[in-house]
């Protein structure tokens, strides 16, 4: 079913009431949105049940990729319903909305979470220090402890890895990408008391892990499930034989390795890590040089924004960049807002991302500002910040033109 008219989307919700439904439906539902780029998923279903169906039951809470209390599965990707944008769906395709995968369905788009944070607590989540200590521990950001462990403390609990992960349908024992990440994060803490027992339990379920990505293609946080697991098993390969039990002595520290996205994890490891003998190569999976380097449709470089006769003299327009991106063997079509500033000759683009959490900056007419609504955020027009809890100004995109053409260096 296509687009009932432009700036109309079709909407397509699963549905599930334990009283009246055995396997579910979808319910279709069409909604007019002014501005895609602006709109969140969370946004329609919030629309949604307050003007057109109030029975309608989802989860939200904070509305800042924050809490992960709305990952659900959009056009059969998870994702946070408050950080996917309609503009991610493309234009002329209906918006398909469903529960996450592997969890028990209480109504409509919410899960029982329960055998999410059970398996959870199986890998031994909390920190016990090896050796009591009366001072509170200086731990440096900078530090080299710090930054193995990086990007995997940031992990949200929102469900979304354990959903993509085929293993958890097969694997009834299986903690879970999101369990392991925990003990990974603990394990390569040398002042932890229970090496050995977080080890072995550990292990016994990153026997199940097939390698997939898909946790680490999915998690809206960046973080690579997929190598924390592997991190374990090169662990147990090194030094699980010298920690037979609970009251051994603490092994020396474990190898260093540097903190990375999964964007980082996935370009390193490349398509080597499918062949055989993974398990003899996960030291190399962590600490590889880069095989696939990023890419953009075209090679790396500008891509085309739009036509300078297109952008009027002395205001601020958004536009969507769209190509290409190419992370290890995974190819993503993006699409991002780009603020472009044209006044008396001088040309700036902006990115639309607020340099405090991400949300999406909006240029007021009214005030003359850039301003981000989620925290109150305020720029002037030259991406400086006036107000609000932002770092740093906006961002900003290389640029150049040719012929009557704005180009942005994305690459």
């Amino acid at each position: 079913m296509s687009q009932a008219s432009p700036g109309t989307r079709t909407i397509r919700v699963f549905r599930f009431d334990p009283d009246k439904d055995q396997d579910g439906h979808y319910d279709t539902y069409s909604l007019a949105i002014r501005n895609e780029n602006a709109t969140t998923i969370l946004d329609v279903l919030l629309r949604l049940q307050r003007e057109q169906d109030p029975g309608l039951a989802f989860r939200y809470a904070c509305r800042v990729n924050m809490c992960g209390s709305c990952g659900m599965v959009i056009n059969g990707k998870e994702g946070l319903a408050c950080k996917t944008n309609v503009s991610h769906v493309p234009s002329g395709k209906d918006i398909t909305i469903r529960p996450l995968n592997h969890f028990p369905i209480i109504k409509d788009l919410v899960v029982d979470m329960s055998p999410f944070f059970q398996k959870y607590e199986e890998s031994i989540p909390y920190f016990q220090a090896r050796e009591d200590c009366a001072e509170p521990a200086v731990i440096r950001p900078d530090s080299r402890e710090r930054q193995d462990i990086g990007m995997a403390t940031d992990c949200i609990a929102c469900g979304c890895c354990v959903s993509s992960c085929t293993m958890c349908h097969y694997h009834q024992g299986y903690t879970g990408p999101a369990a392991l990440n925990r003990a990974f994060t603990l394990l390569a803490d040398v002042r932890d008391g229970l090496f050995a027992e977080r080890l072995n339990r550990a292990m016994a379920s990153c026997y199940h892990c097939r390698t997939e990505f898909n946790c680490t293609e999915v998690c809206p946080k960046g973080i690579s499930g997929t190598r924390a697991i592997k991190y374990i098993q090169r662990l147990a390969l090194t030094r699980g034989r010298t920690v037979p039990a609970a009251t051994s002595p603490q092994p020396a520290a474990p190898p260093p390795v540097r903190s990375m996205d999964r964007r980082t994890f996935l370009r390193q490891t490349g398509v080597g890590v499918l062949g055989g003998g993974v398990a003899l190569c996960l030291g190399g999976l962590l600490t590889a040089a880069a095989v696939v380097p990023k890419s953009v449709q075209g090679g790396p470089g500008y891509v085309a924004l739009g036509k300078l006769s297109d952008i009027p003299e002395g205001e601020i327009t958004t536009l969507m960049l769209n190509f290409q991106e190419k992370s290890g063997f995974y190819t993503e079509q993006r699409t991002v807002p780009v603020l472009v500033s044209r006044d008396k000759g001088e040309i700036v683009c902006f990115k639309a991302g607020c340099t405090h959490l991400g949300c999406i900056v909006k240029w007021d007419k009214q005030t003359n500002r850039f301003k981000c609504a989620c925290h109150g955020g305020v720029f002037d027009r030259q991406g400086a910040v006036l107000s609000g809890p932002p770092p740093r100004p906006l961002d900003r995109y290389s640029f150049k033109t040719e012929a009557d053409h704005l180009l942005v260096e994305v690459g």
